[in-house]
């Protein structure tokens, strides 16, 4: 299109940081709206997902009623390194 050849701009270092920016502002909004304010605590751990896990907790939270369900979703679906 732009004379990149076989360019995919979803490789990209950008991309992946602004799908990630996105995808967690996205979380928070419906987490707020689900189950309220978070503390930073909480917001803190999130903002530390993997695309991936924030993808999983936005189906998951779709069956929170409080945050102790978020807590015990993060502690059961967060894997240390």
């Amino acid at each position: 299109m732009f004379g990149l050849g076989d360019f995919d701009i979803k490789t990209t270092r950008l991309y992946e940081e602004l799908k990630q920016e996105t995808t967690l502002e996205l979380v928070m909004r419906q987490l707020r709206r689900r189950i309220g304010n978070l503390s930073p605590q909480l917001q803190e751990r999130i903002s530390q997902l993997s695309i991936e896990q924030l993808e999983n907790l936005a189906e998951a939270l779709l069956d929170f009623s409080t945050e102790g369900d978020l807590v015990v979703w993060l502690q059961d679906n967060l894997t240390q390194a």
